[in-house]
């Protein structure tokens, strides 16, 4: 493999994909942090950004107005003080819950009350112009909403859009006609990872970005990472928040790294002078 430095990072060889540049590994804040702050609020991506992140990720679904929000689950229970599927309600309606409810039970809920809401991927990308975003597609009938919101704010090149759903990452891919960058389904990930082995066929997508095993089957090793970026995909892992494997992936050239732990991860890559 060339050009891993512990200077300058691995540059996997993605051409003409402007998302995709810059020094690796790239450090990425899954959900802001599900752990530091209530996930998928403006509270963790704004205190990742204060950590000096440029890239997010998030997952979104959408209201029954159509309105694009960045929510992990189906439902309002787990994360807020609401209940019942978050597609069923309006955006007025949801933002009056509280994101901040069930975030910290062994610190007494510390978030609780403070006007925490469930944002708008719109105010996300607006609030940090300078960030890019990895956007996970929860729900059917979000493909539309999510491409006229890049149409809008012109977004094409700020975002990576996957989905667990081969068919609704498909979609979005029409919809957008390929303008966009994207990640790879899980499925297609999973058997572009067992044919590495016979020789790798071009890709739908730019980002393979996976956890590090799949069931009983191990999905990244030096080898395959290499393997499939000399193929042309960028391989980001996650989610990752020991800092023993985030220094066995960056050693290995790993393209970017997916935490829940920002902090950590930012302190792993300055001791090795790759924070940028």
């Amino acid at each position: 493999m060339e050009g891993l430095s512990s200077e300058r990072g691995y540059r996997c060889p993605v051409a003409g994909v402007p998302v995709l540049e810059g020094p690796r590994p790239f450090a990425i804040a899954h959900r802001g942090s599900r752990i530091l702050w209530p996930e998928n609020t403006m509270e963790a991506f704004g205190g990742a950004v204060d950590l000096g992140y440029s890239w997010l990720e998030t997952d979104v679904h959408t209201s029954s107005d159509g309105v694009v929000v960045c929510l992990h689950d189906d439902t309002l229970d787990r994360t807020t003080n609401g209940g019942g599927q978050a597609n069923q309600f309006s955006y007025s309606e949801l933002s009056r819950f509280d994101a901040g409810y069930n975030h910290g039970p062994e610190a007494g809920f510390p978030f609780r009350g403070r006007g925490i809401a469930i944002p708008t991927l719109e105010e996300l990308v607006t609030s940090f112009p300078d960030v890019r975003v990895i956007v996970d597609l929860k729900q059917d009938g979000t493909e539309q909403p999510l491409a006229d919101l890049v149409e809008r704010l012109g977004l094409w090149d700020r975002l990576i859009v996957g989905s667990f759903s081969g068919a609704r990452a498909a979609l979005f891919r029409r919809l957008t006609g390929g303008r966009v960058t994207t990640s790879t389904a899980p499925m297609d990930t999973l058997r572009r990872w067992l044919a590495a082995g016979v020789g790798i066929t071009p890709a739908p997508a730019h980002a393979l970005q996976v956890p590090m095993r799949y069931g009983p089957l191990r999905l990244v090793s030096r080898r395959s990472l290499g393997k499939h970026q000399r193929a042309g995909s960028q391989v980001h892992v996650w989610t990752v928040n020991e800092t023993d494997l985030m220094h066995q992936l960056i050693d290995w050239g790993i393209d970017g790294i997916i935490t829940d732990r920002p902090d950590l991860l930012r302190g792993v890559l300055e001791s090795r002078g790759l924070w940028a």
